[in-house]
This record gives structure tokens, sequence and C-alpha cells, in this order.
């Protein structure tokens, strides 16, 4: 490689750096022809912190507007509240057993499987997961009353996702 290529690359690089930074990626990756045996393969990655999930952050704003000397109690309080706000942690949560795409409907057009309100059996389908195509009937894991749908139609979902409360 010559001084002049060295150069570019360099140049090229950093301008790739910034533009991580500018769009806040996480990573990219770029190759860059020279002729038929010369090329530059460049990645450009960075750590990113971890934030806390949205439930947990409305639960501390509170705790961060109130003043210094009374912030210890409130967030005290506020942590037993953030358990319960979780639908995850609820006894009646039914969580999604893989990573797919959910379906509250058979077929488009059709009725939903599920309404709030609505009494379930044991076994009854709740939902449908889509994973690689295949159509995963999502089964109620106790009898009792659907309280809330935490998921629409067409939303991605990750394994252990709370899909929906029966109590």
């Amino acid at each position: 490689m010559s001084k002049k290529n060295h150069d570019s690359d360099v140049a090229f690089i950093s301008a790739l750096a910034e533009l991580l930074r500018e769009n806040d990626l996480t990573e990219l990756e770029v190759m860059r022809e020279y002729g038929e045996d010369d090329s530059l393969n460049v990645r450009v990655s960075r750590q990113t912190q971890v934030v806390a999930a949205p439930a947990q952050v409305a639960v501390a704003a509170p705790a961060a507007a109130a003043p210094a000397a009374a912030a210890a109690a409130p967030a005290a309080a506020a942590a037993p509240a953030a358990a319960e706000a979780d639908p995850a942690s609820h006894p009646g949560a039914v969580t999604s057993p893989m990573v797919g795409t959910v379906y509250l409907q058979p077929e488009p057009g059709a009725a939903s499987f599920i309404s709030v309100g609505q009494t379930v059996n044991e076994g009854d389908t709740l939902l449908i997961v889509e994973a690689m195509k295949t159509m995963n009937h999502i089964p109620a894991t106790k009898s009792g009353t659907v309280k809330r749908i935490l998921v629409a139609d067409g939303d991605t979902v990750e394994y252990g996702a709370p899909l929906v409360i029966i109590e």
C-alpha cells in the first residue's frame, strides 16, 4: 500500500467514526475497493450504555425531582411500585416463548382470539407468534379473565416478553 493510500485510508476511517457518532450507530462495516487485488475492509464499532427500562425511568423521575434531603424515602417507596408496574413480574403474565411477530387473529380480517374482559380457559389460544415462517399458537397458562393485552397486532416480541395478563 502506498503512502497516498495510507493517508486517505486514515481520513476515510476517521470519517466513518464520525458518521458512527453523528448517527448514533453501534457498528459500521465497509469494504473499499482500490483495484482487482487491493481493497480495504473496515469495521468500526463502539460500546453503548445499557439504559433502564421505560417503566423504571418513569417511576424514578418523580424521586429525582424531589428535594435532595427527602429523595431517599421516595426512592425506597418507588422500588416496590416499579416491581408492580412491570407486567413481566405479574403472576398472571403470559410471556412469549420465542422471538417473533405477534398476530392477534388467526388470519387477516378475522376476529381476534381474545379481548380485554373475556374469560379464557387453560389451553385456549390467546394469540400467534410467528417465528421462522412457523405460526406458533400461544395457549393460556391458566383459566381466568383477560385483564390486559400488552402487544399489538404485528409487534415484534423478544423471548420472555409479557404478552397478556390473565387473572
